[in-house]
């Protein structure tokens, strides 16, 4: 056995995506980290061990304009790119990957932390070190370091290390919680084991082992449901242990999963009641359960429900979520009523970075299902993209108290702006933050562009006829109010009977800029529409809102009238529907709550479609200036830039500098750095490691050929960054060598298809910034 004690800035123990996140993110702010993990790949339960899909703010396209940014981000994007069918061993590739690329990261896989030395009295405690077991390599490494994350999802570190944590669910009375028990009690979310099937194209038998589950012995045959065609996460209710512990009964957990998994199989193959399921055999079973819950560390807030369904904002707010808050029978699998309980809120929620570190261990933060939450409030935050993005806050937390040398605490009450402008800069996932950075010189430039979309419209071609669209239910369009929406022309097919048509056309306000909802009703006209068609009619609104924001134009059903839909997306626009009766929100197999405007407005089937309509006056939701200091993402806005279309067939410029936008300043700059964050489209849903498959592998809305340029005293244009095959969302370019310049510009050369350039920021830094 090998005795070893390595030194780093920050330990990072947990490598599911929380865990990498945080330590990719402190190694980039030029941190020394480990990442210790107790398993042989990285992923924790989306890996191709476990197999749970990467759900997030998205929350299967519920919310809009919600995909995750920053690092999680990433590992998207770059997943779609290479693995668009959703191998989950690719998957583990790309998340190693990520870790690999940083050269101030060192990885410890089928490390087991068991060992912990801490010191101080309770309420003040202060980890000095922790020792991990490497399996299979006889080698006991104590790792110390100034902070430390507790990224395990069960929460063992900050366990050992005296943190203070709750386990089960609090009385309703200690938070005012709604959907809390009278009492408090030991109840949990229980552990799922998946399994995944294959068509062999031949009859194929199954033998059921003893240990498998008499499915008639159970409530599941009249409880759940069973498919042929399902795999993996469609059987996310095969849950239990919540009535045990599920950390100490895991093993118990583990066999009673595998012989319901086995118990499933013997009844699809052997029963005669799916005749389908000939040729299936089964290609995996999980070995390992997927953890939903244990151990929630205590910090400076304690999330709870309010904060997430009334979406409260926080200052010191580092990240976002939008998943249901998501609670489940503790008989799990075996319950009579539904494997889940789901509420949304009207748009995405916000979470501190008071919920990320711990009261009462001074240099300890934790990312992941462990954060400071009550049971309630961690339905929502639990999914692993959420838990990602808190992995990246915390990591970005742990950097900064290294170079300040601050505690978590300090760092939140002092420096908050510190940690809210790094975040940014990283284009890591919060909404509603502007970029005040004063290190970016890009805020006192005057930002200018070859052109930018200033009509707002959508109407058929040749190319794209359209298709009418029936209004059998109320129809939806949600546009930005910048800086006015005095008028909305729409294309509409008459009734069949003689008479006009008299729609209802009604303008509504989103509530909060996160929101894509209808939620404040405005103003209401009519518009007498001719029989047959289509026409173009106007609907007059007259509405100047002191700021820009968000509105929604809801055409009311009218059985015989409808709309032209058109096959493409406009910028900054979404097409919405009301749903019917018979549609399905969200899972068809959870009952919904009532009253969720979220799910009374759905994008599915419309997404990259778009109503036929026309806005009046012109918008300035695309003018270069909103490349410079905003929010980089959608928030009561597009917040980009937008060209008018490139010149060149395929979306190709003429490789002249007919397409840019510059920055101009008043004084010399010396730059350094030029950072640019592209339009990914965050409204794209690209969760495919299940079911869900995106046509395209690279987004079409992303530069992919652009040139960064400075201006030179002799009015010439000096390149100094050319790309030819970008495909990422966030590029940063450091500079060979110092540049003085008046003047910085993006010209934009191609797209991946799209017809327009897109910059949501474009930002310049100097030396020491």
């Amino acid at each position: 056995m090998h005795e070893e004690e390595t030194r780093h800035d920050i330990v990072v123990v947990g490598g599911g995506l929380a865990g990498v996140c945080a330590a990719v993110a402190a190694a980039r702010l030029g941190r020394r980290v480990a990442l210790i993990h107790n398993r042989p790949v990285l992923g924790g339960n989306s890996s191709s061990e476990v197999r749970v899909w990467v759900c997030g703010a998205t929350a299967h396209g519920v919310h809009r304009w919600a995909r995750e940014s920053g690092i999680m981000g990433e590992l998207y994007t770059e997943n779609q790119y290479r693995n668009p069918e959703g191998n989950p061993y690719y998957w583990d590739q790309v998340v190693l990957d990520a870790v690999l690329a940083e050269p101030l990261l060192d990885l410890y896989l089928n490390t087991d932390v068991r060992e912990v030395e801490a010191e101080g009295p309770a309420e003040a405690r202060s980890v000095r070190g922790c020792t991990g077991w490497m399996m299979g390599s006889e080698r006991r490494i104590t790792f110390r370091a100034e902070q430390f994350l507790d990224c395990t999802g069960d929460g063992l570190l900050g366990h050992l290390a005296g943190a203070r944590y709750r386990i089960g669910r609090e009385a309703r009375a200690e938070h005012g919680e709604p959907w809390a028990p009278e009492e408090a009690d030991d109840a949990l979310l229980g552990s799922t084991i998946l399994f995944h099937t294959k068509d062999t194209g031949r009859p194929v038998k199954f033998v059921a082992p003893s240990y498998a589950r008499d499915l008639a012995s159970t409530p599941i045959l009249r409880n759940r449901v069973l498919r042929t065609g399902d795999n993996g996460c469609d059987y996310w209710w095969i849950e239990w242990g919540g009535e045990l512990d599920t950390v100490h009964d895991n093993e118990r957990v583990r066999d009673e999963l595998q012989a319901v998994v086995l118990g499933i199989w013997d009844h699809i193959k052997n029963s005669g009641e799916f005749p389908d399921a000939d040729n299936l055999t089964m290609e995996w079973v999980g070995s390992l359960p997927g953890k939903r819950e244990y151990r929630r560390f205590v910090g400076d807030h304690v999330l709870t429900q309010q904060d997430i369904l009334e979406q409260r904002s926080f200052e010191d707010r580092v990240a976002f979520g939008g998943w249901s808050v998501d609670l489940h029978p503790v008989q799990g699998m075996y319950a009579d009523e539904p494997g889940a309980r789901q509420r949304y809120a009207d748009g995405v929620f916000h979470i501190p970075l008071r919920c990320l570190y711990s009261v009462n261990v001074s240099n300890l933060l934790f990312a992941g299902r462990n954060i400071s939450a009550t049971h309630i409030a961690f339905g929502a935050t639990r999914v692993m993209a959420t838990c990602a993005t808190l992995g990246e806050a915390a990591g970005t937390a742990a950097a900064l108290c290294v170079g300040m040398g601050l505690t978590p605490r300090e760092l939140a009450l002092k420096e908050p702006e510190s940690v809210r402008r790094t975040l940014l800069r990283q284009d890591a996932s919060v909404i509603g933050v502007a970029d005040d950075d004063p290190g970016n010189l890009a805020l006192g430039a005057v930002a200018t562009a070859s052109s930018h979309l200033s009509r707002l419209a959508a109407w058929p071609t040749a190319a794209e006829p359209g298709e009418r669209y029936p209004l059998d239910r109320d129809l939806a369009l949600l546009l930005p109010a910048d800086p006015a929406v005095e008028a909305v022309d729409l294309l509409v097919h008459g009734d069949t009977d003689t008479a006009p048509a008299e729609l209802t056309v009604e303008l509504w306000d989103t509530g909060r800029p996160e929101n894509a909802v209808p939620l404040g009703h405005l103003t209401t006209t009519t518009v007498a529409v001719p029989p047959g068609g289509p026409h173009w009619v106007t609907a007059r609104f007259g509405h100047r809102p002191p700021a820009a924001h968000n509105v929604v134009v809801i055409v009311r059903a009218h059985p015989g009238a409808a709309l032209v839909l058109v096959p493409h997306r406009t910028d900054g626009v979404l097409a919405l529907r009301r749903r019917a009766e018979g549609d399905a929100a969200v899972d068809h197999d959870i009952p919904e709550e009532e009253g969720q405007a979220v799910l009374e407005w759905q994008a599915r089937g419309l997404r990259r479609h778009t109503f036929c309509f026309r806005l009046s006056p012109d918008t300035r939701a695309f003018h270069p200036s909103n490349a410079v200091g905003g929010f980089q993402r959608p928030y009561g806005g597009p917040n980009m830039w937008s060209s008018d279309p490139l010149p060149g067939p395929g979306q190709v410029g003429t490789g002249t500098d007919g397409t840019w936008l510059r920055l101009d300043w008043d004084l010399e700059q010396t730059l350094t750095e030029v950072r640019v964050v592209f339009d990914d489209d965050v409204d794209e849903y690209l969760n495919n490691l299940h079911r869900h498959r995106t046509p395209f592998e690279v987004m079409p809305e992303l530069l992919r050929a652009y040139r960064l340029q400075a201006l030179s005293p002799d009015g010439t244009w000096r390149t100094l960054v050319s790309e030819a095959a970008n495909r990422r969302r966030h590029r940063v370019h450091r500079l060979a060598a110092p540049v003085a310049t008046r003047a910085l510009r993006l010209v934009a050369d191609a797209t991946h298809g799209a017809p327009r350039a897109h910059v949501s920021a474009l930002k310049a830094y100097g030396e020491g910034r």
